[in-house]
Protein backbone atom coordinates (compact mmCIF):
# COMPACT_ATOMS: atom_id res chain seq x y z
CA UNK A 1 0.00 0.00 0.00
CA UNK A 2 1.64 3.41 -0.73
CA UNK A 3 2.58 5.47 2.05
CA UNK A 4 0.13 8.02 2.94
CA UNK A 5 0.78 11.46 4.45
CA UNK A 6 -0.44 13.31 7.20
CA UNK A 7 -1.20 17.35 7.12
CA UNK A 8 -1.32 19.29 10.57
CA UNK A 9 -4.13 21.48 10.07
CA UNK A 10 -5.26 24.85 12.37
CA UNK A 11 -8.53 24.59 14.66
CA UNK A 12 -9.89 26.97 11.99
CA UNK A 13 -9.10 24.93 9.27
CA UNK A 14 -10.48 21.76 11.10
CA UNK A 15 -13.43 23.38 12.31
CA UNK A 16 -14.14 24.40 8.37
CA UNK A 17 -14.11 20.53 7.51
CA UNK A 18 -16.22 19.58 10.65
CA UNK A 19 -18.91 22.12 9.50
CA UNK A 20 -18.19 21.77 5.35
CA UNK A 21 -21.80 21.18 3.50
CA UNK A 22 -22.40 18.04 2.03
CA UNK A 23 -23.57 18.53 -1.73
CA UNK A 24 -22.56 18.57 -5.38
CA UNK A 25 -18.63 18.23 -4.60
CA UNK A 26 -18.20 17.63 -0.61
CA UNK A 27 -19.27 14.75 1.84
CA UNK A 28 -18.40 13.96 5.44
CA UNK A 29 -18.69 10.45 6.95
CA UNK A 30 -17.59 8.51 9.97
CA UNK A 31 -15.07 5.73 10.56
CA UNK A 32 -17.75 3.60 11.37
CA UNK A 33 -19.05 3.70 8.12
CA UNK A 34 -18.24 -0.17 6.26
CA UNK A 35 -15.31 0.59 3.65
CA UNK A 36 -17.75 -1.11 0.89
CA UNK A 37 -20.12 1.65 1.62
CA UNK A 38 -18.19 4.40 1.62
CA UNK A 39 -16.53 3.42 -2.13
CA UNK A 40 -20.19 4.47 -3.40
CA UNK A 41 -19.57 8.35 -2.72
CA UNK A 42 -16.50 8.14 -4.12
CA UNK A 43 -17.75 6.61 -7.28
CA UNK A 44 -20.62 9.30 -7.57
CA UNK A 45 -17.51 12.19 -7.06
CA UNK A 46 -15.70 10.48 -9.38
CA UNK A 47 -18.62 10.38 -12.14
CA UNK A 48 -19.97 13.47 -11.63
CA UNK A 49 -17.63 16.71 -11.27
CA UNK A 50 -15.02 15.22 -8.53
CA UNK A 51 -14.88 16.51 -4.98
CA UNK A 52 -14.08 15.61 -1.20
CA UNK A 53 -14.73 12.74 0.97
CA UNK A 54 -13.82 12.92 4.63
CA UNK A 55 -13.80 10.58 6.77
CA UNK A 56 -13.61 10.48 10.60
CA UNK A 57 -16.39 13.34 10.70
CA UNK A 58 -19.40 11.74 12.97
CA UNK A 59 -23.12 13.14 13.13
CA UNK A 60 -25.74 12.38 15.86
CA UNK A 61 -28.99 14.16 15.53
CA UNK A 62 -30.27 15.93 18.41
CA UNK A 63 -33.97 16.87 17.99
CA UNK A 64 -34.12 18.63 14.70
CA UNK A 65 -30.16 19.05 15.35
CA UNK A 66 -27.38 17.27 13.31
CA UNK A 67 -24.26 17.73 15.46
CA UNK A 68 -20.92 16.88 14.15
CA UNK A 69 -18.06 15.97 16.21
CA UNK A 70 -14.02 15.02 14.82
CA UNK A 71 -13.64 11.27 15.52
CA UNK A 72 -10.94 10.59 13.18
CA UNK A 73 -8.94 7.48 12.84
CA UNK A 74 -6.84 6.35 16.24
CA UNK A 75 -3.68 6.35 13.80
CA UNK A 76 -3.01 5.28 10.15
CA UNK A 77 -2.48 1.89 10.49
CA UNK A 78 -6.34 1.72 11.93
CA UNK A 79 -7.13 3.21 8.66
CA UNK A 80 -5.84 0.29 6.34
CA UNK A 81 -8.73 -1.54 6.18
CA UNK A 82 -10.38 1.48 4.17
CA UNK A 83 -6.91 2.09 2.24
CA UNK A 84 -7.00 -1.42 0.91
CA UNK A 85 -10.27 -1.24 -0.79
CA UNK A 86 -10.03 1.98 -1.72
CA UNK A 87 -6.72 2.08 -3.30
CA UNK A 88 -8.10 -1.55 -5.22
CA UNK A 89 -10.74 0.00 -6.98
CA UNK A 90 -9.36 4.63 -6.89
CA UNK A 91 -5.64 4.11 -7.06
CA UNK A 92 -3.24 6.59 -5.70
CA UNK A 93 -2.45 8.92 -8.61
CA UNK A 94 -4.16 11.86 -10.66
CA UNK A 95 -7.58 11.02 -10.19
CA UNK A 96 -7.43 10.22 -6.61
CA UNK A 97 -5.42 11.70 -3.91
CA UNK A 98 -5.39 10.58 -0.17
CA UNK A 99 -4.02 12.51 3.10
CA UNK A 100 -4.12 12.51 6.53
CA UNK A 101 -5.42 15.23 8.56
CA UNK A 102 -4.56 16.24 12.33
CA UNK A 103 -5.38 18.80 14.38
CA UNK A 104 -3.55 19.76 18.16
CA UNK A 105 -6.87 20.59 19.30
CA UNK A 106 -8.89 17.33 18.01
CA UNK A 107 -8.97 13.67 18.49
CA UNK A 108 -7.90 11.13 15.92
CA UNK A 109 -6.54 11.49 12.18
CA UNK A 110 -9.40 12.48 9.23
CA UNK A 111 -8.67 10.66 6.10
CA UNK A 112 -8.97 13.47 3.22
CA UNK A 113 -10.06 11.81 -0.23
CA UNK A 114 -9.70 13.95 -2.87
CA UNK A 115 -11.56 12.65 -6.22
CA UNK A 116 -11.12 14.30 -9.28
CA UNK A 117 -13.19 13.73 -12.42
CA UNK A 118 -12.53 11.08 -14.17
CA UNK A 119 -12.30 10.09 -17.98
CA UNK A 120 -14.02 6.64 -17.18
CA UNK A 121 -16.66 5.74 -15.65
CA UNK A 122 -16.26 4.52 -11.68
CA UNK A 123 -17.71 1.72 -10.14
CA UNK A 124 -18.01 1.08 -6.12
CA UNK A 125 -17.17 -1.99 -4.36
CA UNK A 126 -20.43 -3.40 -6.03
CA UNK A 127 -19.87 -3.33 -9.47
CA UNK A 128 -22.37 -0.44 -9.42
CA UNK A 129 -21.43 3.00 -10.40
CA UNK A 130 -23.22 5.76 -8.77
CA UNK A 131 -23.97 9.43 -9.98
CA UNK A 132 -23.21 12.72 -7.41
CA UNK A 133 -26.82 14.64 -7.53
CA UNK A 134 -26.81 17.41 -4.61
CA UNK A 135 -25.63 15.24 -1.54
CA UNK A 136 -27.28 11.93 -2.97
CA UNK A 137 -25.05 9.38 -4.63
CA UNK A 138 -27.58 7.89 -6.91
CA UNK A 139 -26.81 4.04 -8.22
CA UNK A 140 -26.57 3.99 -12.30
CA UNK A 141 -28.49 0.54 -12.69
CA UNK A 142 -30.57 0.46 -15.80
CA UNK A 143 -28.89 0.62 -19.85
CA UNK A 144 -30.86 4.04 -19.85
CA UNK A 145 -28.86 5.49 -16.86
CA UNK A 146 -25.70 3.36 -18.07
CA UNK A 147 -25.79 5.12 -21.47
CA UNK A 148 -26.77 8.35 -20.13
CA UNK A 149 -23.30 8.32 -18.01
CA UNK A 150 -21.30 6.95 -20.96
CA UNK A 151 -22.41 9.84 -23.05
CA UNK A 152 -21.64 12.44 -20.70
CA UNK A 153 -18.30 10.38 -19.57
CA UNK A 154 -17.09 10.41 -23.24
CA UNK A 155 -16.77 6.87 -23.01
CA UNK A 156 -20.20 6.63 -25.50
CA UNK A 157 -20.84 9.13 -28.42
CA UNK A 158 -24.46 9.87 -29.51
CA UNK A 159 -23.14 11.71 -32.52
CA UNK A 160 -22.68 7.78 -33.73
CA UNK A 161 -25.62 6.56 -33.25
CA UNK A 162 -28.01 5.55 -36.26
CA UNK A 163 -31.15 7.63 -36.49
CA UNK A 164 -34.07 5.45 -38.30
CA UNK A 165 -35.05 7.21 -41.05
CA UNK A 166 -34.10 7.12 -45.08
CA UNK A 167 -30.21 7.23 -45.88
CA UNK A 168 -31.83 10.21 -48.57
CA UNK A 169 -32.66 12.28 -46.11
CA UNK A 170 -28.82 12.82 -45.85
CA UNK A 171 -27.39 11.17 -48.78
CA UNK A 172 -29.63 13.75 -51.27
CA UNK A 173 -30.00 16.79 -49.44
CA UNK A 174 -29.19 20.31 -51.05
CA UNK A 175 -26.68 20.73 -47.94
CA UNK A 176 -24.65 17.55 -48.98
CA UNK A 177 -25.49 18.19 -52.65
CA UNK A 178 -23.86 21.92 -52.26
CA UNK A 179 -21.17 20.38 -49.96
CA UNK A 180 -19.36 17.88 -52.05
CA UNK A 181 -19.81 20.40 -55.23
CA UNK A 182 -17.47 23.21 -53.26
CA UNK A 183 -15.02 20.81 -50.71
CA UNK A 184 -14.81 17.68 -52.42
CA UNK A 185 -16.12 17.34 -56.09
CA UNK A 186 -14.06 14.23 -57.22
CA UNK A 187 -16.61 12.09 -55.39
CA UNK A 188 -20.95 11.97 -54.80
CA UNK A 189 -22.61 11.85 -51.84
CA UNK A 190 -23.43 8.24 -50.63
CA UNK A 191 -19.79 7.08 -51.03
CA UNK A 192 -18.11 10.37 -49.32
CA UNK A 193 -20.78 9.52 -45.90
CA UNK A 194 -20.08 6.15 -45.69
CA UNK A 195 -16.60 6.77 -45.78
CA UNK A 196 -16.57 9.21 -43.33
CA UNK A 197 -18.96 6.79 -40.96
CA UNK A 198 -21.99 9.25 -41.37
CA UNK A 199 -24.19 6.66 -42.98
CA UNK A 200 -24.09 2.91 -41.20
CA UNK A 201 -26.94 0.17 -42.45
CA UNK A 202 -28.09 3.07 -44.61
CA UNK A 203 -28.80 5.01 -42.28
CA UNK A 204 -28.13 8.39 -41.40
CA UNK A 205 -25.83 8.51 -37.66
CA UNK A 206 -26.55 11.99 -35.43
CA UNK A 207 -23.85 13.66 -36.63
CA UNK A 208 -24.59 12.98 -40.31
CA UNK A 209 -28.06 14.52 -39.87
CA UNK A 210 -26.87 17.23 -37.86
CA UNK A 211 -24.42 17.97 -40.51
CA UNK A 212 -25.60 17.44 -43.60
CA UNK A 213 -29.67 17.46 -43.08
CA UNK A 214 -31.63 20.12 -44.57
CA UNK A 215 -33.83 19.70 -41.51
CA UNK A 216 -31.88 17.73 -38.81
CA UNK A 217 -34.44 19.13 -36.37
CA UNK A 218 -37.48 16.98 -38.29
CA UNK A 219 -35.22 14.01 -37.92
CA UNK A 220 -34.12 14.56 -34.18
CA UNK A 221 -36.77 16.32 -33.39
CA UNK A 222 -36.25 18.69 -29.67
CA UNK A 223 -32.28 17.47 -29.45
CA UNK A 224 -30.82 20.20 -32.04
CA UNK A 225 -33.11 23.24 -32.42
CA UNK A 226 -31.93 27.15 -30.85
CA UNK A 227 -34.02 29.55 -28.97
CA UNK A 228 -32.97 33.46 -28.73
CA UNK A 229 -34.57 35.81 -26.56
CA UNK A 230 -34.45 38.92 -25.80
CA UNK A 231 -35.49 40.26 -22.06
CA UNK A 232 -35.84 44.10 -21.70
CA UNK A 233 -34.25 43.75 -18.12
CA UNK A 234 -30.85 43.57 -16.26
CA UNK A 235 -32.97 40.71 -13.68
CA UNK A 236 -31.24 37.51 -12.46
CA UNK A 237 -33.69 35.97 -14.77
CA UNK A 238 -35.66 36.43 -17.42
CA UNK A 239 -39.71 36.49 -17.19
CA UNK A 240 -42.61 36.49 -19.90
CA UNK A 241 -43.73 39.78 -19.23
CA UNK A 242 -40.05 41.53 -20.26
CA UNK A 243 -40.02 39.30 -23.26
CA UNK A 244 -39.64 41.87 -25.99
CA UNK A 245 -40.99 39.32 -28.70
CA UNK A 246 -41.92 35.67 -28.53
CA UNK A 247 -38.53 33.48 -28.80
CA UNK A 248 -37.08 33.01 -32.05
CA UNK A 249 -36.54 29.69 -33.45
CA UNK A 250 -33.32 28.64 -35.43
CA UNK A 251 -33.32 25.66 -37.71
CA UNK A 252 -31.47 23.79 -40.35
CA UNK A 253 -28.28 22.08 -40.91
CA UNK A 254 -25.52 23.06 -38.29
CA UNK A 255 -23.20 24.99 -40.73
CA UNK A 256 -26.11 27.08 -41.48
CA UNK A 257 -27.99 27.52 -37.83
CA UNK A 258 -24.11 28.49 -36.40
CA UNK A 259 -24.42 31.68 -38.93
CA UNK A 260 -27.88 32.69 -38.31
CA UNK A 261 -27.66 32.49 -34.94
CA UNK A 262 -24.70 34.48 -34.48
CA UNK A 263 -26.76 36.99 -36.98
CA UNK A 264 -29.31 37.05 -35.16
CA UNK A 265 -27.76 37.61 -31.90
CA UNK A 266 -25.87 40.61 -32.93
CA UNK A 267 -28.43 42.24 -35.01
CA UNK A 268 -31.37 42.10 -31.69
CA UNK A 269 -28.29 43.27 -29.75
CA UNK A 270 -27.15 46.55 -31.44
CA UNK A 271 -31.15 47.38 -31.80
CA UNK A 272 -30.86 47.81 -27.85
CA UNK A 273 -30.40 51.54 -26.39
CA UNK A 274 -27.82 52.26 -23.91
CA UNK A 275 -27.53 56.12 -22.52
CA UNK A 276 -24.03 57.73 -24.19
CA UNK A 277 -22.46 61.12 -23.19
CA UNK A 278 -24.75 62.82 -25.14
CA UNK A 279 -27.90 60.70 -26.39
CA UNK A 280 -28.39 57.14 -27.03
CA UNK A 281 -26.28 54.73 -28.37
CA UNK A 282 -26.15 51.68 -29.53
CA UNK A 283 -24.70 48.18 -27.50
CA UNK A 284 -22.30 46.50 -29.44
CA UNK A 285 -20.33 42.63 -28.19
CA UNK A 286 -17.59 41.48 -29.83
CA UNK A 287 -18.68 39.80 -32.73
CA UNK A 288 -15.42 37.10 -32.64
CA UNK A 289 -16.77 36.39 -29.15
CA UNK A 290 -19.94 36.12 -29.78
CA UNK A 291 -19.59 33.83 -32.79
CA UNK A 292 -16.92 32.10 -30.79
CA UNK A 293 -19.52 31.35 -27.51
CA UNK A 294 -22.23 30.20 -29.97
CA UNK A 295 -20.04 28.13 -31.98
CA UNK A 296 -19.06 26.25 -29.82
CA UNK A 297 -22.14 25.79 -27.50
CA UNK A 298 -23.89 24.44 -30.78
CA UNK A 299 -20.57 22.08 -31.30
CA UNK A 300 -20.38 20.60 -28.39
CA UNK A 301 -24.01 20.51 -27.03
CA UNK A 302 -24.58 16.72 -25.73
CA UNK A 303 -27.10 15.93 -28.59
CA UNK A 304 -28.45 13.12 -26.51
CA UNK A 305 -30.64 15.95 -24.65
CA UNK A 306 -33.71 16.75 -25.95
CA UNK A 307 -33.67 20.77 -25.16
CA UNK A 308 -32.37 23.31 -27.10
CA UNK A 309 -29.15 25.94 -27.14
CA UNK A 310 -30.44 29.06 -25.67
CA UNK A 311 -29.64 32.27 -25.84
CA UNK A 312 -30.59 34.84 -23.73
CA UNK A 313 -30.06 38.31 -24.48
CA UNK A 314 -30.61 40.74 -21.41
CA UNK A 315 -29.97 44.64 -21.10
CA UNK A 316 -26.57 44.15 -19.73
CA UNK A 317 -25.33 40.91 -21.05
CA UNK A 318 -25.85 37.68 -23.11
CA UNK A 319 -26.27 34.13 -21.54
CA UNK A 320 -25.88 31.27 -24.08
CA UNK A 321 -27.02 27.83 -22.58
CA UNK A 322 -25.99 24.67 -24.27
CA UNK A 323 -27.64 21.23 -22.87
CA UNK A 324 -25.19 19.05 -21.10
CA UNK A 325 -22.49 18.93 -18.19
CA UNK A 326 -18.80 19.39 -19.50
CA UNK A 327 -17.43 16.38 -21.06
CA UNK A 328 -15.27 13.48 -19.64
CA UNK A 329 -12.67 14.82 -17.29
CA UNK A 330 -13.37 18.29 -17.71
CA UNK A 331 -14.19 20.81 -14.86
CA UNK A 332 -14.83 24.30 -14.36
CA UNK A 333 -11.35 24.27 -12.51
CA UNK A 334 -9.19 22.90 -15.35
CA UNK A 335 -11.32 24.04 -18.63
CA UNK A 336 -8.25 25.98 -19.37
CA UNK A 337 -5.83 23.76 -19.66
CA UNK A 338 -7.89 20.44 -20.84
CA UNK A 339 -9.35 19.49 -23.72
CA UNK A 340 -11.80 16.84 -24.90
CA UNK A 341 -14.31 17.24 -28.35
CA UNK A 342 -17.61 15.18 -27.23
CA UNK A 343 -18.42 15.70 -30.66
CA UNK A 344 -15.30 14.70 -32.82
CA UNK A 345 -16.76 13.78 -35.22
CA UNK A 346 -19.15 16.69 -36.21
CA UNK A 347 -15.86 19.13 -35.38
CA UNK A 348 -13.49 17.49 -37.50
CA UNK A 349 -16.58 17.48 -40.42
CA UNK A 350 -17.72 20.96 -39.90
CA UNK A 351 -14.05 22.27 -40.23
CA UNK A 352 -14.11 20.85 -44.18
CA UNK A 353 -16.81 23.24 -44.97
CA UNK A 354 -15.85 26.90 -46.58
CA UNK A 355 -15.20 29.53 -44.39
CA UNK A 356 -15.83 26.69 -41.04
CA UNK A 357 -17.00 28.55 -37.88
CA UNK A 358 -14.84 26.37 -36.21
Amino acid sequence: MSSISTEKISEEQAEKIRLVSEGQFSDVKSVLIPPSNLTKHISALADADGGDLYIGIAETTSGDRKIRTWEGFADAEAANGHLQIFEELFPLGTDFQYEFLSCDQRRGLVLHVQINKTRGIVKASNGIAYLRRGAQSLPQKTPELIKRLEYAKGVATFESEVINVSKETVAESETIKKFIEQVVPSTTPEPWLKKQILLRDNKPTVAGAVLFSDEPQALIPKHCGVKIYRYRTKEAEGFREVLEFTPKTVEGCLYQQIKESVRLAIDIVERIPKMGDKSLEKISYPPQTLHEIITNALIHRDYSIADDVHIRIFDDRIEVQSPGRLPAHVTVKNILEERFARNGQITRILNKFPDPPN
